[in-house]
């Protein structure tokens, strides 16, 4: 599992998270709710090592990894789907997932079926450059390339901004099947609200880098949510 415990980030002087503690189980979806500005991305960089921290602990699988490089994290099986998608413009398809090589061994790079099961519309597209597909194809092209790492655990930030609602529910349904599979942990940061409940397992609500409610989904009060997400 993931256990962060009393996480402090800052940028420069400005502190961005404040004794952030959060825990995420394999087989399961944390969401990690909150208006813009809060600390949202922040926690997901500091997960993945994008962003030193300045306190506090990240424990992944029993190790403390507060202090690796990004690669060493994606090579102990953790992927981010960043915020943007951050697809390369000029690179087909084909080109983009196979990106996620880097963290694998030689054996075991290759592109399972599996991906195009999820989203099959990366199938007929292999030879087109990232940059001429939608937002919502580019979207799924995140997630896939996310996924060819094999990852036991998988953040996403914010996978639904700006992205058509049917695109939407295909990616609802691709993180709940891969949370049924049950060998891997998502973390999942978002700010639409019915999206990110019907998904989660558990939830954590962000306020000035704090967490100031958390709990377990059939623990959550939708209006207090709710509340403290509304401008």
């Amino acid at each position: 599992m993931l256990k962060i415990d009393a996480l402090d980030l800052h940028y420069g002087a400005a502190q961005a998270l404040r004794k952030i503690s959060l825990e995420a189980e394999i087989g399961e979806v944390t969401t990690v709710l909150g208006r813009n500005g809060v600390g949202k991305t922040s926690l997901l960089r500091a997960i993945v090592g994008h962003q030193p921290t300045s306190g506090g602990t990240i424990n992944w699988m029993g190790q403390d990894i507060s202090k690796l490089a990004p690669y060493e994290r994606a090579r102990l099986g953790i992927a981010i789907v960043p915020q943007g998608r951050e697809i390369f413009p000029l690179l087909t398809v084909k080109e983009n997932l196979e990106t996620g090589y880097s963290c694998l061994k030689r054996s075991d790079r290759h592109i399972e079926n599996e991906i195009f099961e999820l989203f099959p519309i990366l199938n007929t597209m292999l030879h087109r450059r990232g940059g001429d597909l939608s937002g919502g194809q580019q979207q799924q092209l995140a997630i896939a390339r996310a996924l060819v790492t094999k990852p036991r655990l998988l953040v996403l930030d914010e996978p639904t901004e700006g992205i058509q609602p049917s695109i939407i529910k295909d990616i609802g349904r691709a993180i709940g099947y891969l949370r049924s599979k049950k060998d891997m942990a998502i973390v999942l940061v978002e700010q639409y609200f019915e999206f990110a409940r019907d998904l989660a397992d558990r939830y954590a609500v962000l306020e000035r880098g704090q967490v100031v409610m958390a709990g377990r989904r059939a623990d959550m009060v939708d209006a207090d949510v709710r509340r403290r997400l509304s401008v």
